[in-house]
Parts: C-alpha cells; structure tokens; sequence
C-alpha cells in the first residue's frame, strides 16, 4: 500500500508584503513549512525516501523526519517548556535523517502536520521577546521567541535547498 500513495498537494500561501512582526514571522516560518510540502507532492512513499543525490543520504522523508522533531525542540521543548522524546531520534544521532528504509511516509508526513499545529499553539500567547532557557548542552544559551522564529525560517530556508536537488534528481520538477 506504501507504494501506491502518493504525497498530497498543498496550497501555498505568500506572505503579505506589509505587516506586523510577528504575523510576518509566521507566515514567512508557513511559507516554508508548505516549500517543504510542495517538494514532497505527488511522490510515492519510495521515492521520498529516495537518496536522489549521491554521496548525500539525504531523503525528502528524512528532511520531514528532521523538521519535525526540529519544530518539537524549538517551539514545544524549549518555547513551552515540554519534557518530550525525539519520535524519529531519541538519542540524536541521526536516525531522523537516515532511518527512512522502513517508515511510513504518509504517517511521518501527518505527524509532520500535527507537530506544526502543536508548535503554533505552544507559542500562540507567548511575546517575541519572551525569554525562554536553553534546553541543550549550553544552559547559558538563552533567547527570545523571536530568535526560534528566525531560526526556524533559517532552518527551512536551508533545508528546502536540499529538498530543491532532491526534488530535481528524483524526476526533473523544479521550482519555488
């Protein structure tokens, strides 16, 4: 069954032009989260767990695996101050990205969704300069709500350059 289905399409919303602060942070973040979805469109199961462009062993399952448990550290774990597991990695060390032979894409891509719903709801009445603590290695590491914004569109940003060549190496598609 995991070979006959296909990624869905998604619409893609552009940010408005003018605005405030934080409705431009999270749309341009929205923006993103559809580039990924959009690369990962009308694919079979198999061909995004495809690693398209060798040596990488990047996937585009893997780059949703890894965005999803990224979306949980940020937004719930060190936002909202969550105790969570990793559901792809728990120990980090690289099974989001790598561990795709024998996963379910249309159940990590709906996990992906759902991540995203509880990501805007851990941060939806915190202020862009709320302080949060670190959660990591580096308790020093303190930031704003602001910050995770900006780095999280990073994150897609970079991450959706990778999806762009492993979109184009799996069957020539490309685009925004």
């Amino acid at each position: 069954m995991d070979n006959e289905w296909t990624a869905p399409n998604v619409k893609r919303v552009e940010p408005d032009r003018i605005g405030g602060e934080r409705a431009a942070l999270e749309q341009f973040l929205d923006y993103h989260r559809m580039t990924l979805l959009m690369k990962c469109a009308g694919l079979t199961a198999p061909q995004l767990k495809e690693q398209a462009v060798p040596p990488s062993t990047l996937s585009l399952l893997g780059l949703v695996r890894h965005v999803t448990e990224v979306e949980r550290w940020w937004f719930r774990m060190h936002a909202n101050g969550e105790t969570l597991d990793f559901p792809y990695d728990p120990d980090q060390n690289g099974a989001d990205f790598l561990a795709t032979a024998s996963a379910d894409a249309k159940s990590n891509l709906e996990a992906y969704g759902r991540e995203i719903e509880a990501a805007r709801e851990a941060v939806a009445d915190k202020p862009l300069d709320m302080v949060v603590p670190s959660r990591g290695d580096h308790p020093e590491r303190t930031r704003d709500i602001r910050w995770i914004y900006l780095h999280m569109i990073e994150e897609y940003a970079r991450h959706n350059g990778h999806a762009d060549l492993l979109r184009e190496a799996l069957d020539g598609i490309t685009g925004e």
